[in-house]
């Protein structure tokens, strides 16, 4: 089974380091990566110079993780497309694993970061909120030839949600999808702006809920969470307050 994994960088070589290097250890070998290089310089041809045992293929796009994995996907032609984060970290046997799962007719598997659930399940466009991030998704390329381009409205640095509307579109093109929990990517965390977060986040699920025309049953639940977080979780009042208010705004657009 062959790969093609997407990895769009903007400022990053310490990271994306780390990434090829998880890569070279994979010990399934069938896979090219695709490097989407949004910088204004050569930083990413000197990491990529350093790792001359990977298929790898650099392309350049205007800044946008949306936008680069749009300016790949007519590279793509491989069996499998997969969408690493610059930052993230494949455990040496994923890509093998990934293909055992897949041969067993599945068009497509999500994983999950070490904190996540660890109850499998089949997504649906119900429970899918919490079980899909990009790093950990794997789509048959027929899948994504049906699914087409990722929405250029979402997706950072201004708006994220993406791989959702993504899977969202692919389960209605009767796309058979597993998030199996035994998928884990290491993502590092980083410092963030929690309120900032909560409202970027919250505005692109009210989005989706909107463009998807979820039922006002699904579209009250997704209100009713961050609210009762305000109660519930007073220390992160101000998170919960902005992810309730993006919500808002998000699904009024």
């Amino acid at each position: 089974m062959t790969f093609d994994l997407v990895v769009a960088t903007i400022g990053r070589v310490k990271e994306l380091e780390r990434l090829l290097a998880s890569l070279e250890r994979q010990t399934h070998r069938d896979f090219r990566v695709l490097v989407v290089d949004q910088n204004e310089d050569e930083r990413v041809e000197r990491v990529l110079s350093a790792h001359p045992s990977l298929h790898a293929e650099r392309l350049w796009s205007p800044p946008g993780l949306s936008r680069a994995r749009n300016v790949a996907l007519p590279h793509v032609r491989a069996e499998v497309i997969a969408f690493p984060d610059d930052d993230c970290v494949y455990p040496d046997d994923l890509l093998e694993r990934v293909a055992a799962l897949l041969a067993t007719g599945l068009d497509g598997v999500a994983g999950r970061e070490p904190w996540w659930t660890t109850s499998a399940a089949t997504l649906t466009r119900e429970n899918l909120w919490n079980r899909a991030i990009s790093f950990t998704i794997f789509l048959r390329r027929d899948v994504v030839d049906r699914v087409g381009r990722f929405d250029e409205a979402l997706g950072l640095p201004a708006s994220s949600g993406e791989e959702i509307d993504y899977l969202i579109r692919a389960l209605g093109a009767g796309a058979h999808i597993e998030y199996d929990p035994t998928i884990v990517v290491d993502h590092p965390s980083k410092p963030i702006d929690l309120t900032a977060v909560g409202a970027r986040d919250g505005a692109s699920i009210g989005r989706i809920l909107r463009k998807h025309r979820y039922p006002p049953r699904v579209v009250a639940r997704m209100l009713v969470r961050p609210a009762a977080g305000v109660l519930l979780d007073p220390r992160r009042a101000r998170f919960h307050l902005a992810t309730l208010g993006g919500r808002l705004r998000g699904y009024r657009q």
